[in-house]
């Protein structure tokens, strides 16, 4: 059947299931916006196009399906791109459709001509410039597998002008894919299993690594019952939080800079790490050179590229981890770890009494608080997204995830203004969900504007900002490192309330932790956007800290707290 090539987008799109994407129209992809009036793929109009990115990024982390993204070209196209980076960075499945002049305008700087393809090289794991129409459908089919197969990533597909406005012949394509130099991972040697199978038997001292690999192969189940079985401890890395129970008694929870004391140490001490869908990042390990010093090392992943990129391994397996834990499984003995598992316990001891938690209310409001009674009021099973800084470590810490893809936050960029816009993409990938979007008071400004498209598309959100009145987590290292110098991070801020309300929704202030949970549940009931800013303490500081470049258990530790002491 004929199609335009605009036509031809919308065809493939329906045809991959895609049935949100989220963008904003302009000059270079006006064929495909107005395509789009005959086809039943919902749009939802963003404010800016960063915001667009990181909403098919939630979507695609909450669902596990591709997300979309829409801009047209030169600047719209460009404002995806902290977004595309963000998705690179945590392997997050998205397509990126973007319009690009005319074909025969490349070249000749035209208007809002970029060399978009030139520009995401580095951060895509494809993309592709299309200035034909009947190359529109090849292209986007190969788009989506690329992105949803192997190591997921983001795929920019850039069209001219030219090729959208032309016709074709459409006809849709059942084959499988087949690209020269794509394979994905084989089926694992025997002697592989065989060997970590010893490693592990052998081992005394050994430790689960569990990162977002996990999560994305669908193997939360096997981790729980390889570690129960093996009685293995887990470590788990920021992205991974929610691929192994944190309520679960082998759960350590997070590893790495602001990990617990104990998980570091223990990381230390043990004799066999099994990395499981991690890349050993330096958030991670810290001084590379003293990182597990005595312990060998497993590395299960699918991407071969993160094999010894960071951390030399003794066995590496590039594979799909839930193929090979189900292989593993059978053969795994039953271990008596008694000694291992009390020496752990022996390294939370002390953490306990330098707990916030554990001490009296003395009249401040610390996010580590509001984080917790977040968790309390919702029992850990609220999606929550958390934007960049200190309260995302909070976050981290304080509340217990218990369940896979219920925490969404840019842990490799560090992205700024992601929560907002990505718990919008929740929203559409998980409409029966409680979503919490939490944010400081710089990051939310960042991408504040999309609150309209929260008002416009009528949407459930709860959003927290934690406002200290600085750059909180810059605030703490000009603390730590440069001598309390506090260079352009005190911040002032608008009144969040008043700004929500601008826009149509509602909010409130806390300023006591009593209110805490009130305000919690007020959120809760509110039928559309709800907004709550907790006014924190300013100079309060996340620990535990490994200092960058260090050794992993040289951690600047919580301060001993009286119940009177001032912070």
């Amino acid at each position: 059947m004929q199609r335009t090539g605009a036509q031809v987008i919308w065809e493939v799109l329906a045809r991959e299931g895609v049935e949100v994407c989220f963008g904003y129209p302009g000059g270079a992809i006006m064929p495909a916006y107005d395509a789009l009036l005959d086809y039943d793929v919902r749009h939802v109009l963003v404010r800016h196009e960063q915001g667009a990115a990181h909403m098919a990024d939630g979507y695609a982390r909450a669902s596990g399906k591709v997300g979309v993204a829409v801009a047209t070209s030169g600047p719209g196209a460009l404002n995806l791109v902290t977004g595309i980076a963000t998705a690179m960075m945590d392997s997050s499945p998205i397509v990126c459709i973007t319009g690009q002049v005319a074909g025969f305008l490349l070249g000749t700087d035209g208007f809002q001509e970029t060399d978009l393809t030139g520009v995401t090289l580095p951060i895509t794991k494809h993309n592709y410039l299309v200035t034909r129409a009947d190359e529109i459908a090849p292209a986007l089919r190969e788009a989506f597998y690329i992105a949803r197969s192997g190591r997921p990533g983001p795929v920019v597909v850039d069209i001219t002008k030219d090729a959208q406005q032309a016709s074709t012949e459409f006809a849709w394509d059942n084959n499988p894919i087949e690209l020269p130099g794509y394979r994905e991972p084989a089926a694992v040697p025997q002697a592989a299993l065989t060997r970590a199978l010893e490693l592990i038997h052998d081992a005394k001292r050994p430790l689960i690594l569990s990162g977002q690999g996990v999560v994305q192969s669908g193997a939360t189940a096997e981790v729980v019952r390889f570690a129960e079985t093996g009685h293995l401890p887990v470590a788990l890395t920021l992205l991974g939080l929610g691929g192994f129970p944190a309520t679960h008694a082998l759960s350590l929870g997070m590893m790495g800079m602001h990990g617990e004391a104990w998980v570091n140490t223990a990381i230390q001490e043990a004799d066999l790490l099994i990395a499981l869908g991690m890349r050993f990042d330096d958030r991670v390990t810290g001084k590379l050179a003293t990182y597990a010093p005595h312990a060998r090392k497993i590395h299960i992943d699918i991407d071969a590229s993160e094999i010894n990129k960071n951390v030399k391994v003794d066995l590496p397996i590039v594979a799909d981890l839930r193929t090979t834990l189900l292989a593993l499984q059978p053969q795994l003995e039953h271990k008596d770890r008694a000694e291992w598992l009390a020496r752990i316990a022996t390294l939370k001891g002390e953490t306990a009494v330098r707990d916030i938690q554990a001490l009296p209310d003395d009249g401040h409001l610390y996010a580590a608080h509001v984080m917790h009674d977040l968790w309390r009021a919702t029992e850990g099973k609220a999606l929550v997204v958390s934007d960049v800084g200190q309260h995302q470590m909070w976050e981290a810490q304080y509340y217990k995830h218990d369940y896979p893809r219920k925490l969404l936050t840019s842990g490799g960029l560090g992205t700024m203004g992601f929560a907002l816009p990505a718990a919008i993409g929740a929203r559409f990938a998980q409409p029966q969900e409680e979503i919490w979007a939490i944010a400081g008071d710089g990051g939310f400004q960042m991408t504040a504007c999309e609150l309209a498209t929260c008002a416009q598309e009528q949407l459930k959100l709860n959003i927290a900002v934690i406002n200290n009145g600085y750059l909180g987590m810059v605030r703490q290292w000009q603390e730590f490192f440069y001598d309390r110098r506090y260079s352009a991070t005190p911040m002032k801020s608008p009144d969040f309330v008043k700004l929500a309300e601008a826009h149509g929704l509602q909010g409130l202030v806390v300023t006591r932790r009593d209110q805490v949970a009130g305000a919690i549940e007020t959120a809760r009931k509110a039928p559309g956007t709800f907004l709550v800013e907790f006014r924190v303490e300013k100079e309060d500081s996340v620990y535990p800290m490994v200092p960058a470049g260090a050794d992993l258990d040289k951690m600047i530790r919580r301060p001993h707290r009286s119940p009177t002491s001032e912070v």
